[in-house]
């Protein structure tokens, strides 16, 4: 009889949002030839512990994997957790993903979770799986976080294994069709994964912990195929890549477009997240391809309209302000739209720098008005020599020290960088933000909502025009309520 490993993926996103859990898929595929696995998902679970705790006595499963991002997911992953481990005290609990490769002493320490993975998880959990279901120590596997006494040993990470070298996602395990969504992308949206890592060192990013500047990706030729078994299968017209940067490697992006083609026509339309700097070196000949196989946009993170603040965040490459117009006007021409984030309020001087980033936000719309935005909060990560971390400590800020903490309200907010409550952060500044946010939404409506009609967007564009030339973004009471009236939305990347 085989054993049953059980997985749990803590909510992410709204109800009706749902996405295949990619990390948890990843991981599994390492096992399920062997293993029975299950997966219970709090995005469709109301009560997923009371679901881990009933699978966990029938199918008497040893092991509890949990992958934990910060936010939404560690709010519910805490006292789920907690939870499960009261009921089933010999149930081994293993994290992995961001929160815990970050903030593994915390983590650990509170007692609820008894294992970590740091980093790229898939050769040393199927170790782990292996070992605690047939024996041998489990306190020697590469890139394991474990308590010893009162110490927290961390492991030398695991040498990254080739993507192509290990097996597709068990997509047979679950109800594929429970993930597909309906966006501007189509009727019928699944979402993948093509690789792991990233290659650079934004000193704001929390994958470089995760990652080390590694990126480790799969063959175009595999991802076209994994594409081209989704749209046979589920007959998808839409696919979101979430990789933390998929256009890392020109050549493989134009040989991917190349196949969709190929295979799909023009059926298909796609995003995914990448560099300013990586797509402006592209050829005009590769943005033609992807134009062609159906890419609609593309969310980068332009970050600030300061140089200055670039540096410090320390972008790396040749990304700069002059970087970041000339694509959105390249772009302009290919009909795809550029999905921008920003991180706005970056100390020493967070009100200068936000005046610096509106102002350059106003120059992109107007070279390419079709351009989102993504508007953030500065918000530290734990990153060694990070000098933008280092500044906000001085200004007083601390990382929880409980994982109660992590979950609380407060800090989850923090961790979706809306609202951090970081003690530089002045509730009036927070505010300049959000204000400038309405105006820029009403008089720029984004374009991908679908349910915003014509004179919808021409009524938003009115009213709000009046601020938006004089730059008076104060108080914007009127668009707060028109959009309660109207529920056009702010945009927000469709891969965070």
């Amino acid at each position: 009889m085989r054993q049953t490993v059980i997985f749990y993926n803590p909510i992410s996103t709204s109800p009706g949002k749902q996405r295949l859990p990619l990390s948890l898929l990843a991981v599994s595929a390492v096992i399920a030839d062997d293993y029975d696995v299950e997966f219970i998902d709090g995005n469709l679970i109301a009560d997923p512990a009371a679901a881990i705790i009933e699978r966990a006595r029938a199918t008497k499963a040893k092991l509890l994997a949990v992958t934990v991002m910060p936010g939404p997911q560690i709010r519910q992953a805490v006292p789920v957790c907690k939870r499960v481990k009261a009921a089933l005290p010999d149930l081994t609990i293993l994290w992995g993903g961001y929160f815990p490769t970050q903030h593994y002493e915390v983590t650990l320490r509170d007692g609820c979770v008894d294992y970590i993975i740091q980093g790229q998880g898939e050769a040393p959990f199927r170790t782990f799986v292996d070992r605690l279901h047939t024996g041998g120590s489990l306190t020697d596997i590469p890139s394991l976080v474990h308590r010893r006494g009162d110490d927290i040993i961390v492991n030398d990470r695991a040498p990254v294994v080739s993507l192509n070298k290990l097996p597709w996602f068990p997509y047979d395990r679950l109800d594929v069709n429970r993930y597909v969504g309906q966006s501007y992308l189509g009727n019928r949206v699944l979402s993948h994964n093509t690789s792991f890592g990233c290659p650079f060192a934004c000193n704001f990013c929390a994958v470089v912990a995760l990652a080390n500047r590694r990126w480790i990706p799969e063959s175009a030729e595999r991802v076209a195929n994994i594409v081209e078994h989704m749209h046979k299968t589920w007959h998808i017209d839409g696919l979101e890549f979430h990789d933390m940067d998929f256009f890392v490697q020109e050549s493989r992006t134009a040989e991917f477009a190349e196949r969709v083609v190929h295979f799909a026509g023009d059926s298909i339309r796609w995003w995914g997240l990448g560099r300013v700097d990586t797509l402006m070196s592209y050829s005009d000949d590769s943005w033609r391809k992807m134009q062609k196989s159906g890419l609609k946009m593309v969310f980068m993170g332009a970050e600030s309209g300061s140089d200055e603040t670039l540096k410090r965040m320390n972008k790396g490459g040749n990304s700069g302000t002059a970087q970041t117009l000339a694509l959105v006007e390249r772009m302009k021409h290919f009909g795809i739209v550029p999905e921008l984030s920003f991180v706005l309020g970056n100390p020493p001087d967070p009100a200068a720098d936000i005046e610096a980033t509106i102002k350059f936000i106003r120059k992109i719309k107007t070279i390419n008005p079709a351009t989102e935005l993504v508007l953030y909060i500065y918000t530290p990560v734990p990153q060694e020599g990070s000098i933008l971390l280092d500044e906000a400590e001085k200004l007083g800020f601390r990382f929880p020290t409980t994982l109660d903490q992590w979950a609380s309200d407060e800090w989850a907010k923090f961790a979706m960088r809306r609202d951090p409550g970081t003690p530089w952060f002045k509730d009036q500044v927070r505010s300049r933000v959000r204000s400038f946010e309405s105006v820029i939404n009403a008089y720029y409506p984004t374009v991908t909502d679908m349910r915003l009609k014509g004179n919808y967007r021409h009524l938003l564009k009115a009213l709000s025009g009046w601020r938006y030339r004089l730059e008076f973004y104060d108080w914007p009471y009127e668009l707060k309520a028109l959009q309660r009236v109207i529920h056009y939305r702010r945009p927000e990347t469709t891969g965070f």
